[in-house]
């Protein structure tokens, strides 16, 4: 990797004005491109100490060995030639969406002589209008029969439209009504496409306009005793209806709009759009992305909306876009827009309403897809061979790391100290093997001195189980206790120990291991601010690529040690603090204390109980009931933080 110090440019001849830059490798390749209002203040910043940096810019600036920019005359311009340059040189460093799945859309021919309906998936092609995409394939299919009974436009293939032709002979969809057979010359093509127009009005969302000139037509031909076309239309009517109603209202202004949300972590980005056309939900589409920098909210949506929308025709831009945050280029971006569409697009954030609401529902469809995607790359059996491979290699380990034990400190300012130990065998969490600690030596916020003992106490029970088994030496010990046939819980080894935090709590964990003679067990520590792995007696950290699925499961393993830390404690720390409010209750000692906490589960619930519930509790009367209730009554509930992660935790 270069030295980022080899390229920089020298002080002042970067310009000040608006530009896009790109960092190119040795080899010429452009692996990123990014925008600036000021190229010189951008750009001065990748230069910087690269301690300061995120690891995913540290990557960055160290692959490439050149930068080079373009001074432009304002942001818009800036922001065209960026998308210009990225959809050219498909930079590596830039975050790329993908569909994580396929979805189907309504395609209309609409370049042919006589246009064709019909449900496909993949890319679009030139001349045909495209509507959608829809969540089930079945529903827009479901939908389309419908319509065909009211507009029945072509929908057969150009293989049986031509096989039509020649024998003068229309299909079975020409037979029973749902086409209207221009293939024998029953209808003109000027006259079909006047039902293609209707179907594409349909479709876009133009549907009050289609019901009232049928219901119109219906009238007439009433009212001129023409009742057979006045029946046909009633049943058109009604289907028109039926098509109409499988698209509930969501928004009762009419609103035309997408609407975008997110689900971010560190390593992965997940967003969710919804079409609203008329103020229903036309159709939605789902993306998973890997993040490729430190890019914040604003910036994703940035360069998602500009790949969203860059070869979108007019008609597919609304003039709403609601997000759930607004980039900083916003009213740019808008402009930008507004030029495509040639008319005017906001992009907007619903505060309150109909809208906020549908934005939170397109959130959690946001976060179900990051989940159901990481379960699955989780549980591919050929990715976690790699992970663990990738592993073995990186730590140098001398054998595929197939029990990896991880472990966590959590306190509450150096209160209610307690630890985590998950286990995860080839791969996967062993639920039935996690253990959980409380710290009895170590006081105050010292999550080393915490970490000490816990490693200490774990493989002190591993070398006890060793001897009692009679099994001292490398061979492995024996899991089953032979007098009672019950499993040893501290009795199998870790390939690997994986400790939450850098090199303070590595160094810790190694003492640990040293004091105890145990040198066979390879050790690291993940730093979880720039997701650096540390490991024993090494100056620096060792940086993990981006998309390794090493790093992948480091993460899965440090952030379930993490989660079963704060369960434990959130646990300890309830009864604790119910135990302390409640002192001067009288007649409320510690066994009917420790009743309350195990019946309610925690203080929250306890506060939010009545009188009445409470006294359905074992030992506990209304008259003591209503005690506890008045002494929790007049006290405010804390906030706590967890030092470690800097997070609140619950009640």
């Amino acid at each position: 990797m270069a030295d980022p110090a080899s390229y920089r440019p020298a002080p002042g001849t970067i310009p000040t004005g608006p530009g896009v830059y790109r960092f190119s490798d040795a080899e010429g390749r452009v692996v990123y491109v990014g925008k600036a209002v000021n190229l010189r203040q951008r750009l001065s910043s990748y230069f910087a100490d690269p301690a300061a940096l995120h690891f995913r810019t540290q990557t960055m600036v160290r692959t490439a060995a050149k930068v080079e920019w373009t001074l432009v005359r304002n942001e818009l311009e800036a922001l065209q030639l960026e998308y210009t340059w990225i959809k050219q040189f498909e930079p590596r460093f830039n975050i790329k969406y993908r569909d994580d799945k396929s979805y189907p859309w309504v395609a209309v021919t609409w370049s042919e002589e006589f246009p064709r309906v019909f449900v496909g998936r993949g890319s679009k092609r030139k001349g045909t209008r495209y509507f959608g995409p829809y969540a089930q394939a079945w529903a827009i299919r479901d939908t389309i029969d419908s319509l065909l009974r009211v507009f029945p436009m072509r929908s057969c293939t150009k293989g049986v439209f031509h096989s039509a032709h020649v024998s003068g002979r229309p299909c079975l969809m020409g037979y029973i009504g749902k086409c209207s057979a221009p293939c024998v010359g029953r209808i003109d093509a000027d006259a079909h496409r006047a039902l293609v127009q209707d179907v594409c009005d349909f479709l876009a969302g133009r549907t009050s306009t289609l019901i009232r000139r049928l219901e119109t037509d219906m009238f007439i031909a009433s009212t001129n005793l023409e009742f057979e076309r006045a029946a046909v239309l009633r049943d058109q009517l009604s289907a028109l209806r039926q098509a109409t109603e499988r698209n509930a209202i969501v928004l009762g202004d009419g609103t035309d709009a997408d609407l975008v949300a997110l689900a971010e972590d560190p390593l992965e980005v997940a967003v969710q759009v919804f079409h609203i056309r008329d103020g229903r939900v036309r159709g939605e589409r789902g993306w998973v992305a890997e993040r490729s920098d430190d890019a914040d909210t604003g910036e994703l949506l940035e360069q998602f909306l500009l790949q969203l929308y860059a070869d979108a025709d007019a008609d597919a831009i609304p003039p709403q876009v609601l997000l759930p945050a607004l980039p900083a280029s916003a009213e740019v971006l808008g402009q930008l827009l507004g030029e495509q569409r040639e008319g005017r697009v906001r992009l907007k954030v619903p505060r309150r309403g109909d809208k906020a609401a549908l934005l939170q529902t397109a959130a959690r469809n946001a976060a179900d897809s990051l989940a159901l995607h990481k379960v699955r790359r989780a549980s591919d059996l050929s990715t976690r061979n790699r992970a663990l491979e990738e592993l073995q290699e990186a730590l140098d380990l001398p054998q595929v790391p197939l029990r990896i034990e991880c472990y966590d400190i959590s306190h509450t300012q150096g209160t209610e100290v307690v630890a985590s130990m998950v286990v995860f065998e080839d791969g996967l969490p062993r639920k039935g093997e996690y253990r959980r600690f409380i710290i009895r030596t170590v006081e105050g916020s010292n999550d080393v001195g915490a970490m000490h003992e816990v490693l200490t106490r774990r493989f002190t029970r591993l070398i006890e189980e060793r001897r009692q088994a009679g099994r001292e030496d490398e061979s492995g010990p024996l899991l089953v206790d032979p007098t009672t046939g019950a499993p040893r819980k501290f009795a199998y080894a870790p390939s690997l120990v994986v400790v939450d935090g850098g090199a303070p709590q590595v160094a810790a964990a190694e003492r640990a291991l040293a004091d105890l003679g145990v040198v066979d067990v390879a050790l690291c520590g993940l730093a979880k601010r720039l997701e650096e792995v540390w490991l024993p007696g090494e100056e620096y950290p060792l940086i993990l690529p981006r998309a390794s699925e090493g790093l992948y499961l480091l993460q899965r393993v440090r952030d379930e040690a993490h989660r079963f830390a704060i369960t434990h404690h959130r646990g300890r720390r309830s009864a604790s603090m119910v135990e302390s409010l409640l002192d001067d209750v009288p007649g409320l000692g510690e066994i009917r204390r420790k009743a309350l906490i195990t019946y309610f589960g925690s203080l929250r619930k306890l506060r939010a109980a009545t009188v009445e519930q409470i006294a359905q509790v074992p030992g506990i009367g209304p008259r003591t009931a209503a005690s506890i209730k008045e002494a929790l009554a007049g006290q405010e509930p804390p906030v706590a933080i967890n030092v470690t992660t800097g997070e609140v935790i619950e009640q």
